[in-house]
């Protein structure tokens, strides 16, 4: 035992410890040359951001986005998750200008639901927006619609939206604005939109009226209502109505009801809400 002891043991354990000295010093002589000095400005920055890491402003992270403050790359107002008091202290802190901010929301232009719209034949697939496209277009007849499979709330970091009855919603008490969910949707239906934008086309198909009827009881006909009603306020392109949302006055419930959109594709948040948490079989037209 002492043989094995003296002739395998101890000169490994020699070996190792003298690798190890030898590792230690080659670590240290390039920490010292080849280190990266921080700017403290970052490291400031990064403190004062919401730390959300959510990519909204277009960089990795807080961190990269700091970077780019720093460097006068990005302005602080371009974080869409920071309050005003934020963005004020960075600018104050690095003495530099805050930037315009512009405060968004994420609405999900569709209301068809697995009431509203014509069901496929049963997909038996991935839970995955992108990989229902790839497949199948996933369960519902429409090709523009929201496809239902949960992408959007999984990739939200702020748990604002719910899947109901296979659609997306909104809760905009919990968006920041980040533009995650946009990001990650396959067919666009998610639109960034004004913060106190209230009134929305709750449609992406810019198909014909009567073939979106074919497919959603809820789709927007093209009628041009809404816009004569007020065309700085809404507008049509081809068959899709919008509203606009850059325009001096926004929409409001008020407007809603005067319009009387015929299939109830034209809705305020809180009634979009409202139906798909408690009346899935509305449309309008049968409720007038």
């Amino acid at each position: 035992m002492q043989d094995i002891f003296v002739s395998i043991i101890l000169p490994a354990a020699v070996f190792m410890g003298v690798l190890g000295v030898i590792l230690g010093a080659v670590i240290g002589v390039f920490a010292k040359y080849f280190k990266v000095e921080s700017d403290p400005r970052v490291d400031l920055v990064t403190e004062l951001l919401p730390g959300a890491n959510c990519g909204g402003c277009g960089k990795a992270g807080c961190s990269d986005f700091a970077k780019s403050v720093v460097s006068g790359e990005n302005s602080p107002g371009k974080c869409p998750v920071s309050s005003p008091e934020q963005v004020s202290s960075i600018a104050q802190a690095l003495g530099i200008d805050a930037g315009e901010s512009f405060a968004r929301r994420a609405v999900v232009c569709c209301g068809g639901d697995m009431e509203q719209m014509v069901r496929t034949p049963n997909y038996n697939g991935v839970l995955d927006c992108a990989s229902a496209v790839l497949v199948s277009g996933g369960p519902k007849g429409c090709s523009y619609g929201c496809i239902g499979m949960g992408s959007c709330a999984r990739k939200c970091p702020f748990g604002a939206i719910e899947i109901i009855n296979n659609l997306a919603v909104v809760h905009r008490e919990l968006c920041v604005g980040c533009g995650t969910c946009a990001a990650v949707c396959p067919r666009g239906v998610i639109k960034m939109v004004p913060a106190d934008a209230d009134v929305h086309v709750y449609c992406n198909n810019p198909e014909k009226g009567p073939d979106k009827r074919k497919v959603c009881k809820v789709s927007c006909l093209g009628c041009r209502k809404c816009e004569r009603y007020s065309a700085d306020m809404f507008g049509t392109n081809g068959f899709l109505a919008s509203v606009k949302y850059d325009a001096d006055k926004l929409p409001t419930a008020s407007d809603v009801e005067a319009i009387g959109c015929p299939t109830g594709a034209l809705l305020t948040v809180e009634r979009h809400l409202q139906i798909e948490t408690n009346d899935p079989e509305y449309s309008e037209d049968e409720n007038k």
